[in-house]
């Protein structure tokens, strides 16, 4: 029962804006004032307050009945480029729909659009443009209908759609396939590579010594030399089958970025990685700082690129992180910046097994891109985006 009351209460006092507020405190001053001092001014004030906010309590009487259809296209963009929204308001009361204020947020601006009396059954549309700049999410909602006075005193706010999310992916270059770090899986990918023992039937070849006789089609066989008069042995043929799982991690401490810019920089590099290894058909995982996926293909990893922050983590602990999430890693990408040491990488590095493939991307935009090694790991230092495809031909060649 209290907790009903408490709620209620609440409420109740949600309706009241600022300036409500304020007219009710000064009403409650002036009438103080006025007792204590006989001002009779101060009564006619503290009166006209009153008035007021006597009238304009019952615009906050009714409901409002109505259906908000809230449409984003698309929903997953590039920064830089523009999402297009719709609003449709029904009215689904039996009675007329009186006008109205609706407000959509926008990230941290507010879209309002008034909306006009509406016949039962009737609808209006209103329609958008949200232009993304930067990486990162833009919450868009819930849609709001607002019922109150016109001065703004009080106000009675109702949703009507959930919390939507526009994901900004950071700009990205295109790069050539991964070829390193595959590794043979029961469900792994189908491969163009013919081998003498895996997954995958493609064909039967004439025996050659050395051949495995396990391999061989004894049936297939037996028919071969009953039709020909031959003793040649069929060898069964196989495509090699083989899984890739690639991994990113990317420094998040702010003390080892010069400025945002080099931080964007290192998530279009992981998000340039993330869509070409989506395009392998490889899995991927990506760690930065809170911010982890792992299992999935690229889309999922491209979601956390764009929900990424800097924090307090690390490159060591993102690739602590990692190593437990994604076992089965064939090919990591360590990704840092100028404050990152050489010891980090080889500390984060050494949280995977070895015959894992790995790469340190030391992001310096003032020096130039070129790749060194360190301990056997290639480190490519990076100074611009659409130098990260070559780097990385040279590297995985």
């Amino acid at each position: 029962m209290l907790s009903r009351l408490r709620r209620a209460a609440v409420a109740v006092l949600a309706v009241v804006n600022p300036l409500g507020w304020m007219l009710l405190g000064l009403a409650v001053l002036l009438l103080l004032a006025a007792r204590s001092t006989g001002w009779l001014e101060a009564s006619v004030v503290a009166a006209a307050c009153l008035i007021v906010i006597a009238l304009a309590l019952p615009f906050l009487l009714g409901r409002t009945s109505v259906r908000v259809d809230l449409r984003l296209e698309p929903q997953r963009v590039t920064a830089g480029d523009s999402v297009v929204g719709s609003l449709r308001v029904t009215n689904i009361a039996d009675r007329r729909l009186l006008p109205t204020l609706l407000e959509v947020p926008v990230g941290s601006a507010v879209h309002r659009y008034p909306l006009p009396s509406l016949a039962a059954g009737g609808s209006h549309e209103e329609s958008f443009t949200i232009r993304t700049r930067r990486r990162g999410v833009i919450a868009v909602g819930p849609a709001l209908t607002r019922r109150g006075d016109p001065l703004g005193a009080f106000s009675r706010d109702v949703g009507w759609t959930p919390l939507t999310e526009i994901l900004v992916r950071p700009p990205m270059t295109p790069l050539e396939s991964l070829a390193g770090g595959l590794l043979r899986d029961l469900e792994g990918v189908t491969t163009d590579a013919v081998t003498a023992s895996d997954l995958a039937f493609h064909a039967l070849r004439e025996y050659v010594p050395g051949d495995d006789l396990r391999h061989v089609h004894w049936r297939s066989s037996a028919k071969a030399m009953a039709s020909a008069s031959d003793s040649q042995l069929l060898v069964r043929q196989y495509l090699d089958t083989r899984r890739s799982h690639a991994t990113i991690v990317v420094d998040d401490r702010p003390e080892v970025w010069r400025d945002e810019d080099e931080f964007e920089l290192a998530m279009s590099v992981a998000a340039s990685i993330s869509i070409r290894a989506l395009v392998d058909e490889f899995e991927v995982s990506f760690v930065c700082g809170e911010h982890a996926v792992s299992g999935g293909t690229g889309p999922f990893a491209l979601d956390a690129v764009c929900r990424a922050e800097q924090g307090r983590r690390g490159v060591v602990s993102g690739g602590h992180d990692a190593a437990r999430m994604a076992p089965d890693t064939s090919l990591l990408f360590l990704v840092g910046g100028r404050g990152t040491t050489l010891e980090e990488y080889l500390r984060a590095a050494s949280s995977f097994a070895p015959e894992v493939r790995r790469y340190a991307l030391a992001i310096d935009p003032t020096g130039r891109s070129r790749v060194t090694d360190a301990g056997g790991m290639p480190v490519l230092h990076l100074a611009e985006l659409s130098e990260l495809a070559a780097v990385l031909r040279w590297s995985l060649s």
